[in-house]
């Protein structure tokens, strides 16, 4: 059975992650109401999936990423954040965290992004042994416009990148991650130029009947039935780089994406805040509807 340790020093917050992910899936759920205590339980028993507050007294969720990059690389981290610990989530993303959740959006977002991280590290861990022998890579795709086939398609980029050891685990992890928010980004706003505030609702939740409807009446539609997403990738042992193509009309680049010296609006631009932390390098064409994702490999890996 899966087992998932929350960590949070509020009993309430603890209990409400809990209590989503066991009514949603039926998993074991553990608790801890510190960094440190959460740290000793893993040592003692490694979960499938820890959940963290951010903000915590004694270790914090930001040193607790760090101690379990170090000693427990396999075990994926996903963080809880509240109102103004923005730049914190981004620097636990960056210290090897898998994913983050504003408090405000765990009844909508928690589960999905759950069962996400624990697919991606599961599939990831069975084939990595496939591909030991792997130098070099190239291939292109053409998807449909088909949420079902975004997550084969980075099962077998973590596969890949296992094979060319292309860094850690936490570290593949997390470009699986970006590789499917660009896909997503593709499919929903690009190809069938579904709005924001609908995205938020069908990119999270593809199994609900009612945001399937959605999808699947666009899907049916002109213009939207005969667009297509080109994913060009090539991997080496040095350098991944991901070309992910829409055939919608684009958007502007310059209004969305945000600068180096800007502070990012997590709950706002999500998907676009993990590609460009996970990533090296985000770079989208002038229309706005091809987007590069770079990542090097690290010098400490090679």
């Amino acid at each position: 059975m899966t087992t998932v340790l929350v960590v949070d020093d509020s009993p309430l917050d603890r209990k409400l992650v809990g209590s989503l992910l066991e009514k949603k899936f039926g998993w074991k759920v553990e608790y801890a109401a510190s960094g440190a205590e959460a740290l000793a339980r893993v040592k003692q028993s490694p979960p499938d999936l820890v959940i963290t507050d951010i903000s915590m007294p004694e270790m914090d969720g930001l040193e607790l990423v760090r101690h379990l990059r170090e000693t427990f690389p396999e075990v994926p981290v996903i963080l809880t954040t509240a109102f103004g610990t923005d730049m914190l989530a981004i620097e636990a993303l960056e210290r090897g965290a898998a994913s983050y959740v504003p408090k405000s959006q765990l009844s909508t977002r928690l589960a999905e992004t759950a069962d996400s991280v624990l697919r991606i590290a599961e599939q990831n861990r069975e084939r990595e042994r496939l591909f030991e022998c792997l130098e070099f890579i190239e291939f292109e795709y053409l998807l449909d416009n088909e949420p079902e086939l975004i997550q084969p398609l980075v099962s077998v980029v973590q596969q890949t990148l296992a094979g060319v050891r292309f860094t850690d685990f936490p570290g593949r992890l997390q470009m699986g991650i970006a590789l499917k928010e660009a896909l997503l980004n593709a499919l929903f706003h690009g190809n069938l130029q579904i709005s924001k505030e609908e995205i938020e609702a069908v990119s999270d939740r593809l199994l609900e009947d009612d945001e399937l409807s959605l999808v699947e009446k666009r899907r049916r539609e002109p213009p939207y039935r005969d667009r297509k997403i080109r994913v060009h990738i090539k991997i080496t042992r040095e350098e991944a780089v991901f070309t992910i193509t829409d055939d919608g009309p684009g958007f502007d680049v310059e209004k969305v994406v945000r600068k180096k010296d800007q502070t990012p609006e997590l709950e706002q631009q999500r998907g676009l805040s993990l590609m460009q932390t996970f990533m090296d390098e985000v770079r989208f064409n002038e229309r706005g509807n091809q987007v590069t994702l770079v990542k090097r490999r690290p010098v400490n890996s090679r």
